[in-house]
């Protein structure tokens, strides 16, 4: 392994070196360069935060900070307790096509030169020019509260495609964990839930068959209801789809998709196993399924656990990944990573159901992944998520309950209820006295023979009235 390396120091300035963002901007800038021309090569291990801050003349905070944007930016990789790596993972490139100007002859090519703009005389355009915009009261609010100063406000509706900076960034941490992706093969959403829909739209018609996990994810079985999809349910173990089951309901009912999260299941707080994902994907390869994956955790799991997309390379899994459980509930940013075709035409769909997603919205995560602020709270949420995990099995152990499936890095635990106990009456009881519950009958899309249970939430486990209005009606 290669010792610590930095070429030649900054040049260094007589003035006082102020920690602030410009330093920051110049060491990354510096740093890059390197990297660029080679003098930094991947697998190089860097001086320390320590070392480095004396080699360059900064503080250690300006020489962390430094770090921290470079791996967010996918240059660097930090490996804990070894220091800061230039990456292996190669930069994807977008290989977009160039823009191809078509008449507007129907309303996918007209849209798509609304958003794209490859025509330089906007006449049939169907909003006034950014500067319009730019230089009005609205304007001068919004300089005040844009995600990053050095790149212009856009008025218009954004790419179709989602902001061009994120989906490379997505595109790097989709490499990092095993999933050859380029920009190109990635289209923004708003959320996961709005690739879903996207998905159902795309892939389902009226009257066919899918397979969903029971238990699973609710809101996909109200979205396959509404397109007047059949759905049949496959058991949810604690490392996966029930395998014998999913093999008999494939080849019984010939599914066009089986729909699945393969990590930190919601609700249960499973992961698959790799021999899981192994047979899945055979399962699935025999019958000519469709596979669906949804990881919505992605960012604080490890980047080697096992998904079905990484063993694939989207040759029949489509991915669909979120910033809005790791980062925020309000900035409703996902994304659908696929092969490019199908990428394509969902971006076709997209423009036409909803025109685009919110540009600003993807700037400020795109701003708060490249400054490093996001990979700062992805450490710390890991760390808290450990920790109430192991309190919330521990406070629902003391009054005899124990959770399906140890925590796997996300927020969900499943509870499964003393016979007897209707979930359902259990959670209006526990309505009337303030206390939310969600009632495990709402996560299985058949549920006549599932047992009562409830799905949990780690953060609110230790929560007193929760846990004495559970003592009380489990007689603890």
């Amino acid at each position: 392994m290669p010792g610590p390396s930095m070429p030649a120091p900054l040049a260094r300035s007589n003035r006082a070196v102020k920690p602030d963002g410009t330093r920051v901007e110049q060491l990354i800038g510096r740093i890059r360069h390197w990297i660029e021309q080679g003098l930094l090569k991947p697998g190089d291990r860097l001086l320390s935060v320590r070392a480095g801050a004396t080699e360059q003349g900064v503080s250690k905070n300006t020489m962390a900070e430094a770090y921290d944007r470079l791996v967010a930016q996918g240059l660097l990789e930090a490996r804990r307790g070894s220091g800061y790596y230039v990456s292996r993972i190669a930069r994807p490139a977008f290989d977009e096509l160039q823009p191809h100007v078509v008449e507007a002859i129907d309303t996918v090519s007209f849209l798509r030169e609304q958003l794209e703009q490859s025509q330089g005389v906007r006449v049939g355009d169907g909003r006034p020019p950014p500067a319009w915009m730019e230089g009005s009261e609205l304007g001068k609010h919004l300089k005040a509260i844009r995600p990053n100063r050095h790149v212009g406000f856009e008025h218009g509706y954004g790419s179709p495609w989602g902001f061009a900076p994120l989906r490379e960034r997505i595109a790097l941490m989709l490499n990092e964990r095993a999933i050859v992706a380029a920009p190109n093969q990635v289209l923004l959403t708003q959320g996961a839930n709005n690739a879903l829909d996207l998905l159902v739209r795309h892939l389902c018609d009226a009257g066919d068959t899918v397979l969903v996990e029971s238990p699973g994810y609710y809101p996909l079985f109200a979205k396959l209801k509404l397109a007047r999809v059949n759905t049949v349910s496959v058991r949810r173990r604690v490392d996966g789809p029930d395998l014998d089951e999913l093999a008999a309901k494939v080849t019984e009912h010939r599914p066009k998709v089986f729909f699945t999260q393969s990590l930190a299941h919601n609700p249960t707080g499973g992961s698959l196993s790799l021999p899981v994902a192994h047979r899945v994907m055979k399962i699935a390869a025999r019958h000519g399924v469709t596979i669906v994956e949804d990881d919505p955790f992605a960012d604080v799991l490890p980047s080697s656990a096992p998904r079905l997309a990484a063993l694939d390379q989207f040759e029949r899994v489509i991915y669909v990944g979120s910033f809005s459980k790791t980062m925020s509930a309000s900035l409703r940013v996902g994304y659908i990573a696929a092969a490019r075709p199908l990428v394509a035409a969902l971006c076709d769909l997209k423009m036409v159901t909803q025109v685009s997603t919110s540009d600003f919205v993807e700037r400020i995560v795109y701003d708060l992944v490249a400054s490093g602020h996001y990979l700062r709270h992805l450490r710390r949420l890991r760390v808290r998520i450990e920790q109430v995990t192991a309190i919330a099995i521990d406070r629902l152990a003391r009054i005899g309950l124990a959770p399906f499936a140890p925590g796997a890095g996300g927020y969900y635990l499943w509870v499964l209820l003393p016979a007897g106990i209707d979930d359902r009456q259990l959670a209006r009881e526990a309505a009337e006295r303030g206390i939310f519950l969600a009632p495990g009958s709402v996560f299985l899309p058949d549920r006549a023979t599932e047992a009562s249970a409830l799905r949990v939430n780690v953060a609110y486990a230790d929560d007193p009235g929760f846990l004495g209005f559970m003592a009380e009606r489990l007689g603890r």
